[in-house]
């Protein structure tokens, strides 16, 4: 606790200070002036009521001096009616000090009962009353409100304790502490020091200190309503423990504070002795500006740009080179100027060159090479065309992304490439806005600027892997960027100017259109690129795969030999897949073998053979279709996946029950419905399909759709489901490599389904000779390269009965 500050003492309503005339009442203690000619309690008998003064922020104690200013007229009625009648006026705290108005309910209930010894009249209109604490009383009730308080009280008396030495104790503790505090806060004025030494009454020491500590009302109160002397000295001396420590701690951090203040001194008389270093050698903040106008000026850019420039490095010149600020902007006009504004690398229009360039770097995509030449003839014809933007989907391994660098080389353009997946931030594709710190352009502009020219061609690397988080959708971001209507005054937050992406080539890339927003969609023109065939694979192991492995193991071109045969054995016993990054790894592990043979010098054939090859990569993985589909109720399906086309095997039997039906394999909705409708669909038909109603109600039908850790759902395995419950109930095995895809209804039509060309290429890898399909899926059978399907049959259907006919063995 400290000695309270004379700003504290007041009443009713104005902050005011008053320093000098606490100094007097200090005065007035050290000095000991005599106050004798004031009546003690006892000789006023005949006083009943009291005029009673509500104060704030001020608790007054017995046998305390202290001033009191009122503000408020009917505060200085009171206080001149009571010095002119010579009675004693009590003393109440109010309880909220915020109250200008205060009732009864606002005041605490026990105060001190005090004698005027003078008053002194300020020039502002208020009135300060220089009094003493007499006795302390409680409000027995109250007489009157008008035009002051008046009531009836109960006079209290304090208790003195019995335990005399620990109480004289306690009050020399509360003395040192006392001194101690005053000595550490420099507002306290010097008399209060002088009086408290000069005290030789414990209870006039304890009530003085108690008056002007620096607690807070609520504490002076409870001290104030503590009856015993030895209990009230007790949390007295508590509280001022607190302030003391605070006080102490308080004057740590203001030293702490002086000696980083003159390191802060001394460190800016440093910079500046730098700079004038600087300034001499021809290095500081003028030398910044001047590297940046001699960038600008070799920068063709238009008169909006140019403006904004001068704007920028005139606030540059302007700044204190040891700002944070400085920093900010030199940075973004380094990056505003190495930025190619109007700068565009030629184009090459050598369509015949370019027809070479991407065949000899592709084998296929035949559809995608046609786009890109289609393109440049336009741009040949025209010599001014916005660039499309481009979006190839298909499965991984395809060479959706090394076909931007081709398509790059191809056009004589500068190649950059964005990964996109498992972006989650808006600001990656706008950039962060220069007030943030590490703010920097988004992903785009920061690409351009790598390239060096306004027209590179960039590859959004999988764009169906953005995410979104809490800091915005960079997939909406995207839309300005990907928009040929927008594009050419793209906004970024960092840039703070539009800049013209017009001109640039973008080229996405993505495994699935399913996660990607419409909108983006509507804005790329969609090629889908589908998996190759063995002999396209084969070929790409030829042209590529295995020059590349040879030269990353450290072997030459006569280490290994592996010809079509062997290939085809790779593709077909070693990988399943639509791209070619599984057969380059199995590549890669044969190159790996012949390595290891040539650096422990032994022996072995560079003509690597089948037997060679199972030995070296184990055992083949895929298992003769036969082996599986040789028996009753088991049918190969075709499905679409991410990653491509694939097949899967449906099964199903029958066991005693009463024709109850059970699914399992990791199932969705749409499966277990096909299930459903397919078993309605024989029960309707058992008639036609050959099968008696009393095995339909005898038996329970399990389906099962092997690979239970996978998902699985999706409509078109409908007339792969119904034809293996009829099979089941027959008894008569499906066709070996056969295969069917597609949708039914309750009335026996087969519907269409999608990936018609991703399910074709699956069957062909995995060695089956007959397709059965919708009717209306024809049109997109004949999309298809007809090499890709020279060993398939294709069957078309329009009703199961039909399926039926073609798919169970007479």
């Amino acid at each position: 606790m400290t000695i309270c500050h004379s700003k504290n003492i007041m009443t009713d309503f104005e902050e005011i200070s008053f320093d000098e005339i606490m100094e007097d009442s200090f005065s007035i203690l050290a000095e000991e002036i005599n106050i004798s000619d004031i009546m003690d309690v006892s000789e006023n008998k005949e006083q009943k009521v009291f005029p009673i003064l509500p104060v704030r922020n001020l608790v007054m104690f017995p046998k305390v001096v202290i001033p009191i200013t009122a503000g408020r007229e009917m505060s200085i009625q009171l206080l001149e009616e009571a010095q002119r009648n010579n009675e004693f006026i009590g003393i109440l705290s109010q309880n909220n000090s915020a109250i200008e108005n205060p009732t009864q309910k606002d005041l605490y209930q026990t105060g001190t009962l005090a004698k005027i010894i003078k008053i002194i009249k300020l020039p502002e209109g208020n009135v300060t009353a220089i009094t003493k604490g007499f006795q302390r009383f409680k409000i027995k009730t109250f007489t009157a409100t008008k035009p002051y308080f008046k009531a009836e009280i109960t006079k209290l008396k304090d208790v003195v304790s019995k335990k005399t030495e620990e109480y004289n104790a306690l009050l020399e503790n509360i003395k040192d502490l006392a001194v101690k505090i005053i000595d550490l806060d420099p507002n306290i004025p010097n008399a209060a020091n002088f009086a408290i030494k000069n005290m030789s009454d414990p209870e006039d020491l304890l009530n003085f200190i108690c008056t002007n500590a620096n607690f807070t009302s609520g504490d002076k109160q409870k001290l104030l309503e503590e009856k015993s002397l030895l209990n009230r000295a007790q949390k007295c001396y508590e509280l001022m423990h607190d302030d003391f420590r605070k006080l102490e701690l308080r004057n740590q951090i203001h030293q702490k504070t002086n000696k980083e203040l003159d390191k802060s001194q001394r460190e800016y008389f440093l910079n500046q002795q730098m700079r004038t270093i600087q300034d001499e050698l021809g290095g500081g903040p003028e030398s910044d500006v001047e590297e940046l106008l001699e960038k600008a000026k070799k920068i063709n850019w238009s008169e909006e740009v140019e403006e904004h420039f001068k704007k920028v490095i005139n606030r540059l010149q302007r700044q204190n080179p040891n700002s944070p600020d400085y920093n900010v902007q030199r940075n973004y006009l380094d990056f505003f100027t190495d930025l190619p504004w109007e700068k565009f690398s030629k184009d090459v229009f050598d369509i015949q060159k370019a027809e070479k360039v991407l065949d000899k770097a592709h084998f296929g995509l035949e559809d995608i090479k046609k786009r890109i030449l289609e393109h440049m003839a336009v741009l040949k014809l025209k010599n001014n065309m916005k660039s499309p933007i481009l979006c190839l989907v298909g499965p991984p391994g395809v060479g959706k992304t090394s076909l931007g660098k081709s398509i790059a080389d191809a056009l004589g353009r500068k190649y950059v490439r964005v990964s996109l997946g498992g972006l989650h931030d808006e600001s990656e594709i706008r950039g962060h806005r220069k007030t943030y710190i590490g703010a920097m352009a988004g992903r785009i502009l920061q690409s351009i600027k790598k390239s060096g020219t306004s027209n590179p061609v960039i590859v959004l690397d999988e764009i169906d892997k953005i995410g979104t988080g809490i800091h915005g959708d960079p997939s909406s971001a995207l839309l300005e960027v990907l928009d040929p209507e927008q594009n050419h005054a793209f906004y970024d937050n960092f840039l703070e100017l539009g800049y013209d992406l017009s001109k640039v080539m973008f080229i996405a890339t993505a495994n699935s259109l399913s996660t990607v927003q419409r909108p983006l969609l509507d804005r790329m023109e969609i090629i889908e690129i589908a998996g190759y065939t063995l002999e396209e694979k084969v070929e790409i192991a030829k042209r590529h795969l295995i020059k590349k492995q040879q030269e990353e193991n450290g072997l030459d071109a006569k280490s290994f030999k592996l010809g079509n045969p062997e290939l085809k054995h790779i593709v077909d016993a070693h990988t399943s897949e639509s791209g070619v990054r599984g057969l380059e790894k199995q590549i890669a592990a044969v190159a790996r073998w012949i390595a290891l043979q040539t650096a422990m010098e032994k022996a072995y054939d560079p003509k690597i053979t089948v037997e060679k090859i199972d030995e070296i990569l184990g055992v083949p993985r895929m298992k003769s279709l036969s082996e599986i589909t040789g028996v009753p109720g088991v049918v190969t399906g075709l499905a679409w996946t991410q990653v491509g086309g694939d097949i899967l095997f449906i099964e199903s039997i029958l066991s005693e029950g009463k024709g109850n039906l059970t699914m399992t394999g990791n199932l969705g909705n749409v499966m277990k419905e096909s299930a459903t409708i397919a078993l309605e669909y024989i029960k309707a038909k058992h008639n036609e399909l050959g099968i008696s109603s009393e095995d339909i109600q005898k038996n329970n039908i399990h389906v099962h759709v092997p690979e239970g850790a996978t998902p699985k759902d999706g409509p078109s395995a409908g007339i792969a489901m119904l034809t293996s419950i009829v099979s089941s109930f027959k008894n008569k095995k499906v066709k070996e490599h056969l295969a069917m895809t597609g949708e039914i209804t309750l009335r026996g039509k087969v519907l269409p389904v999608g990936g018609i060309k991703e399910k074709l290429l699956a069957a062909a890898r995995a060695g089956i000779k007959e397709i059965i399909l919708c009717e209306a899926n024809r049109k997109d059978v004949e999309e298809i390269k007809k090499d890709y399907l020279k060993n398939l049959k294709v069957n078309y259907v329009s009703r199961m009965s039909e399926v039926i006919d073609l798919a169970i063995e007479k």
